[in-house]
């Protein structure tokens, strides 16, 4: 049931970040152009330069803005990240018993290592 459970919500998490991809990779690319224009910016000696790049900068931000709920999308990776990670975990681990007196210790070592 919990490997059931583990592939619904990866399954669910795949897709969202599907939906999601375009405006990630529009939130990066603004985040990356504002990067470079606050670089030029800096870079500029004349006032009418400075209002352009401010001007530039403001439009690009507008446009981060609009692909700010792509968010989701990186938590959807983050959890798609953490269920593969948890997939192999099993929660109930076998007890071997270690009684040497015991005919049935072998057959259940032997079981173990099967399941394993």
């Amino acid at each position: 049931m919990r490997k059931f459970m583990l592939f619904v919500g990866g399954l669910v998490a795949l897709l969202v970040l599907l939906v999601n991809l375009g405006p990630m990779v529009l939130l990066g690319l603004s985040v990356w152009l504002l990067y470079i224009v606050f670089k030029k910016f800096v870079k500029s000696d004349s006032v009418a330069a400075k209002i352009g790049w401010i001007i530039l900068g403001l439009i690009i931000l507008g446009i981060g803005f609009t692909n700010i709920y792509s968010v989701i999308g990186i938590a959807a990776a983050f959890a798609l990240y953490w269920i593969v990670k948890n997939w192999k975990k099993d929660g109930d681990s076998p007890v071997i018993p270690t009684d040497d007196g015991d005919p049935f210790t072998n057959f259940e070592r032997q079981w173990a290592d099967l399941n394993n």
